[in-house]
């Protein structure tokens, strides 16, 4: 959090005692954890003003006016909306380990929010930017160039998340069935299968890795320029430089290679379930929003080229 408001004891020792939950049964992320943590403690901090200081305490009415107070100072729509389902969560929580004996959050609403599409890019775009990188490695002819080519082609190729290019270690390429062991979200193990474009990347990078990686690397696949395992704001910047030489393509990070992939497969004829369990989105509900990309593209492939468009 970058503010720590002042909280009653009750609430302070109630939020240390969920962050500790997330973290050991939940298996949550440091930075997902601090999110929640942040959420709440302005949450507690306002029940407090409002001298509430037990969940036992909390009712509707409370949480309804600690939203409408936070759309008065501006909140944005998927802000109340977050904060609104980390309450939920929270006093869920409360009332299944006996320290609440309701969840007063439960009949809780936020706005709902309008539906936007994730942008991302065409294969031809895709192409061009893989080219170039291709291009600027031979040109270059160091283990960074050899090493961005891959992080791209095994973003694009297989769809992974930044946090799960940076975790992959070298016994999670089976090179034998051409998959990726991805550890995701919650500790969630998966196979995504890549392409020969991603091993011949990956192969030509771990031909040189040696000579950039430090002992403090250990088995990471992918190092940074001072040795140790690659950070997601590097892998960012290799993202955001590659796109940048490619004429008028959108400036996107490594999650816009995910949606890219996942429209392009699409598009390409693959079904919906295959591509729900290559991303690893827990309901299927997530990966339709891919339907919708395709559906725009074909809509506009349509007007501009159909003599009765």
């Amino acid at each position: 959090m970058s503010e720590d408001p002042e909280l009653s004891e009750g609430w302070a020792g109630l939020l240390a005692a969920y962050a500790q939950h997330l973290a050991g049964e939940r298996n949550l992320s440091a930075h997902t954890i601090r999110a929640y943590e942040g959420d709440l403690a302005g949450l507690f901090a306002y029940l407090d003003r409002l001298g509430v200081h037990d969940p036992q305490a909390v009712g509707l009415r409370e949480l309804r006016s600690w939203l409408a107070n936070q759309q008065t100072r501006g909140a944005e729509r998927s802000t109340l909306q977050r904060r609104a389902a980390a309450a939920r969560v929270f006093f869920a929580w409360c009332e299944r380990t006996g320290r609440s004996g309701q969840n007063p959050a439960e009949a809780l609403r936020s706005p709902k929010l309008p539906k936007r599409l994730p942008q991302t890019i065409t294969a031809e775009v895709a192409d061009q930017m893989l080219a170039a990188a291709v291009a600027r490695a031979g040109a270059d002819d160091g283990p960074v160039g050899c090493r961005d080519v891959a992080i791209l082609e095994v973003l694009y190729g297989a769809g992974i998340r930044v946090a799960e290019l940076c975790g992959l270690e070298l016994a999670d390429l089976d090179t034998a069935r051409g998959v990726l062991r991805v550890v995701g979200k919650g500790d969630k193990e998966r196979a995504v299968p890549l392409g020969r474009p991603g091993w011949r990347a990956l192969d030509a990078w771990l031909a040189v890795r040696d000579t950039l990686a430090a002992p403090t690397a250990g088995p990471a696949v992918f190092v940074g320029e001072r040795g140790g395992r690659i950070n997601p704001r590097v892998v960012r910047r290799v993202v955001h430089r590659a796109l940048q030489v490619v004429p008028n393509a959108p400036d996107l990070g490594p999650h816009g290679l995910r949606h890219a992939m996942a429209t392009h497969l699409l598009e390409g004829g693959a079904d919906l379930r295959s591509v729900q369990e290559m991303l690893g989105h827990a309901s299927l509900a997530t990966t339709q929003i891919y339907t919708h990309v395709s559906n725009e593209r074909l809509r506009a492939a349509f007007e501009q080229a159909h003599p009765r468009a």
